[in-house]
């Protein structure tokens, strides 16, 4: 007699997907094909510009020929780069080259000249206030017309400023003569400046209207007689730090845009010569960091108190200024600033503290060079004057004899070359462009690879990536698989020599194998994989 049972058989539901049927066909037939990733990685090796590539990602087995051009590649990558690490090293150490040209011009901008007597006070213009004031500096005895001892005598407080500009020597009364460039020329055409050489005298400063020459060789500058006179010379008693020994002029020639620093950057002229200095201007442009260290000025905005214009000299009286103020609680007559000028007896502390400020690196300031300067290099040559029949003469022009005229006059001339200036300029020996340069020139020469091939680089690694997420986001985003249930009828026939698993299952849609159990790793086209089987 037949048996007629029932079953209930659960089958997942398929996502209808092709593409999740061919990975469940990839991971039921492992090592069948080729990975995606090695296909796509062959593709692009095939058809990028990158040179050898193609050759080391080829289809099928292994063999010499890829291993051979894959160390090839290892190789020249290798050098390429090491040749950009060493590009890249040099740039970062900021290179620069010195380049010197020279330019003609038709006229060209007097410098400023500055001249100071190295005689500090003259000893006819100083009073007994001034002589008991100054006593320290000059090492003269304070004492009276009437012979007063220094306990005895009482003044008011000194005026520096006064004294100084006072009994300074007087250019009205040195200069004898003054021509430039066939024009004469007098006192009125000088500036007063202060130095530490006390009340100087600078030709040419006004920047706003200088003076320019036309023409280059001797006789086209400046030239001008002076009287030093030697005979208000102070008198030395004992040294003082002010103490001179040395009878004549300093002179510095500068341009408008810088003050003169002229007991440093000057030269001596001597009485009795004839002294002609030939200049050239030289304008030399430094690099700012990181290629140098200069310092720039900015239109409108002062670096420095005082100064339109960054200078070293400028700065190194700025500097002094500072270290003086901040020991002494005053400024030098020559100094900057709106502080108060320091008495006689702090000029001491003031020159104590600029003697130190030479032989103490500790109290250096740092100056760094500007970034434009002007200088002029000069080239001095002399002759002895007067000669006998001049000396006789000057002695009747100016009243005065022989010897004197000997012992305290002199000529000074100072005229350009020739109109031409040098430039001096720093250039980037290696700047971004040439390290751009030569990283393509290795790059092509090494693994023929331009700046193309890396966006193909980059293209293909951006797509590698974005496959990844979005196969990850797809993964998280599909729907949980919904079981369908499916019931079956078996018939088992009472015969006992056939067996329940030899007997054929029916079912509605008839699609059934005649196994009784199906196979997990079985798919049916219509109801899905087998999940459960209950009866």
């Amino acid at each position: 007699m037949p048996i007629e049972i029932v079953c209930k058989i659960k089958f997942a539901d398929e996502d209808g997907n092709q593409k999740e049927k061919e990975e469940g066909e990839r991971e039921s037939l492992i090592g069948d094909e080729v990975p995606a990733a090695g296909r796509d990685l062959a593709t692009f090796a095939s058809t990028s510009t990158l040179h050898g590539l193609r050759h080391i990602f080829q289809t099928g087995r292994l063999d010499i020929k890829p291993t051979l051009w894959a160390l090839a590649f290892l190789a020249s990558l290798l050098f390429f780069l090491y040749q950009v690490a060493k590009c890249t090293q040099y740039y970062l150490e900021h290179p620069h080259v010195t380049a010197v040209d020279e330019e003609v011009m038709g006229e060209m901008i007097f410098p400023a000249i500055t001249i100071c007597n190295i005689n500090r006070f003259r000893h006819s213009a100083l009073t007994d206030p001034d002589i008991y004031h100054l006593a320290n500096l000059t090492g003269l005895p304070p004492k009276d017309r009437e012979g007063h001892r220094d306990s005895d005598l009482m003044y008011d407080d000194p005026d520096m400023l006064d004294i100084v500009n006072r009994t300074g020597h007087q250019l009205a009364e040195m200069l004898k003569s003054c021509n430039f460039s066939g024009d004469s020329c007098s006192a009125h055409n000088f500036s007063v400046v202060f130095t530490r050489y006390g009340k100087c005298y600078t030709f040419n400063a006004d920047k706003k209207h200088p003076k320019v020459t036309r023409q280059g060789g001797m006789g086209n500058g400046l030239e001008i007689m002076l009287d030093i006179q030697q005979e208000e010379y102070l008198p030395i008693w004992r040294e003082t730090n002010e103490t001179s020994f040395e009878a004549g002029i300093r002179v510095q020639i500068h341009s408008q845009d810088e003050p003169p620093y002229i007991h440093q950057m000057g030269f001596g002229v001597s009485p009795g010569f004839q002294t002609f200095v030939s200049c050239q201007e030289q304008r030399m442009t430094y690099l700012p960091q990181p290629w140098g260290n200069c310092r720039s000025s900015i239109p409108g905005k002062e670096l420095l108190p005082g100064y339109s214009t960054y200078s070293i000299s400028a700065c190194r009286l700025q500097c002094d200024k500072e270290a003086v103020a901040r020991n002494c609680a005053c400024r030098m007559v020559h100094m900057p600033g709106n502080e108060t000028i320091c008495s006689p007896k702090l000029y001491m502390c003031a020159d104590h503290i600029l003697d130190s400020m030479v032989e103490d690196t500790s109290e250096k300031c740092s100056c760094p060079t500007p970034c434009n300067l002007t200088r002029y290099s000069k080239e001095i040559s002399m002759v002895r004057i007067p000669n006998k029949g001049s000396a006789r003469y000057l002695a009747r022009k100016y009243n005065k004899n022989e010897t004197y005229i000997r012992e305290n006059f002199l000529v000074l001339d100072i005229f350009f070359e020739a109109l031409n200036y040098e430039i001096i300029e720093q250039k980037k020996a290696y700047d971004l462009p040439s390290l751009l340069g030569d990283i393509g020139g290795q790059m092509g020469l090494f693994i023929g690879a331009s700046f193309l091939t890396i966006l193909e680089i980059l293209d293909y690694v951006y797509e590698v990536i974005r496959d990844k997420v979005k196969r990850v986001a797809s993964r998280k985003q599909s729907p949980a698989k919904k079981p369908s249930e499916n019931i079956a009828t078996l018939v088992l026939d009472d015969n006992k020599d056939q067996s329940p698993c030899e007997a054929r299952g029916r079912h509605p849609e008839g699609a059934y194998a005649t196994t009784m159990l199906p196979n997990h790793h079985r798919h049916y086209t219509h109801h899905g994989v087998f999940e459960d089987f209950a009866c």
